[in-house]
């Protein structure tokens, strides 16, 4: 089991940027595959990236380009740069990983 801890989330205008942290508890952390998910009012949660241990990135179309997940093996630590931010951004972001959920922390785009 994988304990995880989200940061970083706020209100940030549009165009603005924000990362997030997730701080994970978990052994061999390195080869851990991590995800970042949000989920909007009324919506499903949807996968927005991922890394693996390898640090092969994914990213979901809607946000290529403007995010970035990256992670510090050595802190057991996993971030989500969020750059060139929309209003259609705004959700509370998960981090995820082996079946473990993260609180969630909100991130709001908005003037």
């Amino acid at each position: 089991q994988v304990h995880l801890v989200e940061s970083g989330g706020g209100l940030v205008q549009p165009g603005g940027s924000l990362r997030l942290s997730c701080a994970a508890s978990a052994s061999a952390f390195s080869i851990i595959f991590m995800g970042w998910y949000r989920q909007a009012p009324g919506k499903q949660r949807e996968l927005v990236a991922s890394i693996s241990g390898g640090s092969i990135t994914n990213y979901a179309d809607a946000v290529k380009g403007r995010f970035t997940i990256s992670r510090d093996n050595a802190k057991n630590m996993v971030y989500l740069q969020m750059n060139s931010l929309k209003p259609e951004d705004t959700a509370v972001y998960y981090c995820h990983s082996g079946g473990s959920w993260g609180q969630g922390t909100q991130v709001t785009v908005s003037n």
